[in-house]
């Protein structure tokens, strides 16, 4: 049978074409990675509640959003109390190709005081240098995790350079996500305005694609703990998620889509 060259050629120009202008073709896809799992409990309520169980509580009402509201494909790193390790989290994400990645974690605070004082809410991307002490430290917690002899190279802040300047447009389009999302949560909660910070986080390091971590809350601090625990706070925070989402996707198909060729003014008699 002879393939007509019109058809192959159609062909190769869509397995040629940018992922951007495929994105563009099909539903969004995100992965949604709730933190933590298993015996990895992550920080823990004054009353007991797990971060764990918390993060996937809400990862999965932003996958109902997503699906809903967006009619995004999601798909997620963990949907049980599953032990699973950062590089597979990555390895899964790069696997599915992703528009977007999306880290749902909480904070904690170590000691009494500070248990009592600190609450609020902070989005993450990566970068080699912590924005301050506190994003160093929340990096420092959930990087606890990482594999140890994997982790030693990960943190070499020249690699870490090296990759963000591979991969300066998903870099560039991480902080827009977070951006994005962030104003949103600040709005719909009323909760504290952390900020947009920077950090070495081993889970947003070699993703291929725009991917933030949000930390939702102090489960550490009395009320913010119980707020992170009540079935309609949980709705609110996966709400403003998926708009913020929904914001950054706009932006960038719009400028991601090819315009058409100028079109040329009539002639004048």
């Amino acid at each position: 049978m002879t393939v007509r060259p019109l058809v192959l050629a159609l062909s190769l120009a869509s397995l040629l074409a940018p992922v951007s202008s495929r994105a563009a073709e099909r539903p969004a896809r995100v992965v949604v990675d709730p933190g933590h799992g298993g015996i990895k409990e992550g920080a823990t309520s004054p009353k007991g509640v797990r971060e764990k169980d918390i993060a996937l509580q809400i990862a999965r009402r932003v996958r109902a959003h997503l699906e809903k509201d967006l009619g995004a494909q999601v798909l997620m790193t963990r949907d049980e109390d599953l032990d699973l390790d950062l590089p597979a989290r990555v390895d899964f994400s790069n696997k599915q190709r992703p528009d977007v990645f999306l880290s749902i974690h909480c904070n904690a605070m170590p000691t009494k005081r500070t248990r009592a004082r600190v609450q609020g809410l902070e989005t993450y991307f990566l970068s080699a240098n912590a924005s301050n002490a506190t994003a160093r430290a929340a990096a420092d917690r959930e990087n606890a995790e990482a594999p140890a002899t994997r982790q030693a190279r990960r943190d070499s802040t020249l690699a870490l350079i090296l990759q963000d300047l591979e991969r300066t447009e998903t870099h560039q389009d991480s902080s827009r996500l977070a951006y994005a999302i962030h104003p949103k949560l600040v709005s719909a909660t009323g909760g504290s305005d952390r900020g947009v910070l920077q950090a070495p986080f081993y889970v947003l390091n070699g993703v291929e694609a725009p991917a933030v971590l949000i930390e939702v809350g102090y489960l550490s601090h009395p009320e913010e703990g119980r707020r992170l625990g009540n079935a309609d706070y949980q709705e609110t925070l996966a709400t403003a998620i998926v708009d913020g989402v929904r914001a950054f996707l706009s932006d960038v198909r719009k400028r991601d889509t090819p315009r058409g060729p100028p079109v040329a003014s009539p002639a004048t008699p």
